[in-house]
């Protein structure tokens, strides 16, 4: 893996990372100046990207890595080991040289701490794997680092250039894989047709809770009441190897979505362990469920117009209907109280 940091007073930082250890040289600042690395060949192997090791609790291996200075000026190089993270890109990095380890930057001693490389040739520099016995079981990822490290005068700070390979270790006992799915949220967005279906975005956290390195394959859909309009999803990019205790954040989009007032998502995940060798192994799906409402908000505001104008007109006919009883009873009262003045005056 390749990668560079630049460090200042002000800890700016700014790295990038390859993996594989027959990535391109990497190149000092001067440009003048370039190295590689690679794995020894020995019973490990002789063609190997990286470092793998299953080891026991209390249990110790030797290996090495060979440095090559392929410039014309000799080389003096920091060595050390650093323990591995999953960027939010879902890149592998390592530590910075003086972040304190945990894993592998504690467990793999790299013999000397700097190497002196003469142009043009290799040195092979040994490093020992030792396991504490009271280590947990499960997967560890790490790296053994070369670093040189110059003044930019352009720019006032330190460059840092670090070329190193990964190393996988499984620290052997009872493996507990597991996964869980976290903050899961369903919303919905609707359409300015009352009659047009709308999108919904599917939400969550994918968690290794397990002691093992972790990823897994996604299913996503959503339906209405009682299971009815279901939609499936696109099927989700497969999350990056996620270490023990480590998070990855999903959001799934998913199209044509029916307003259906009330609608579910649901997320299946299908955890696949990945072993020492890097096979994977499908393992007993997780699922999660989140609810949300989908209104059809134009056909409700169209109803709510069209009921209103029904009350309207019905109490508009009950006025009516009341007014024209009151000149009804009004002519007859009037037409009464005629005849009997008629009737009066004829009796006079």
């Amino acid at each position: 893996m390749r990668f560079s940091t630049r460090t200042a007073a002000a800890a700016l930082l700014a790295a990038s990372l390859a993996a594989g250890a027959g990535a391109a040289p990497a190149l000092a600042a001067d440009g003048d100046v370039t190295w590689t690395v690679r794995t020894a060949a020995n019973s490990f192997g002789s063609d190997r990207s990286s470092y793998t090791y299953a080891v026991n609790p209390g249990g110790q291996t030797k290996d090495a890595m060979v440095v090559t200075n392929r410039g014309k000026t000799a080389l003096n190089l920091g060595v050390y080991t650093a323990d591995g993270f999953t960027t939010d890109t879902g890149q592998l990095d390592l530590g910075a040289k003086d972040a304190k380890p945990r894993g592998i930057g504690a467990w793999v001693h790299a013999t000397p701490g700097t190497v002196a490389v003469a142009p043009g040739k290799s040195v092979e520099v040994p490093f020992t794997v030792s396991v504490p016995k009271n280590a947990t079981p499960g997967d560890y990822v790490g790296g053994i680092v070369t670093s040189l490290t110059q003044p930019d005068q352009q720019q006032g700070i330190n460059v840092e250039r670090r070329l190193g390979i990964r190393i996988k270790l499984r620290v052997g006992g009872a493996l507990t894989p597991r996964v869980a799915v976290e903050d899961f949220h369903i919303g919905y967005h609707g359409t300015l047709n009352p009659f047009a279906k709308g999108d919904a975005t599917v939400s969550y956290t994918i968690h290794n809770t397990g002691n093992t390195i972790q990823t897994a394959q996604q299913a996503v859909s959503v339906a209405g009441p009682f299971g009815l309009l279901r939609v499936k999803a696109a099927e989700p990019a497969t999350p990056p190897e996620l270490l023990p205790g480590e998070s990855w954040k999903v959001s799934v989009p998913v199209s044509g979505v029916a307003p259906a007032f009330w609608v579910t998502a649901t997320a299946t995940l299908t955890p696949l362990l990945v072993d020492a060798s890097g096979s994977t192994t499908s393992l007993k799906p997780v699922e999660a469920t989140a609810h949300s409402f989908a209104m059809p908000w134009t056909l409700l505001v169209v109803v709510l117009l069209l009921a209103a104008v029904v009350a309207g007109a019905i109490v508009g006919s009950r006025r009516n209907r009341i007014k024209r009883k009151a000149r009804e009873d009004a002519r007859v009262r009037d037409a009464v109280a005629e005849a009997l003045d008629k009737e009066k005056a004829a009796t006079s």
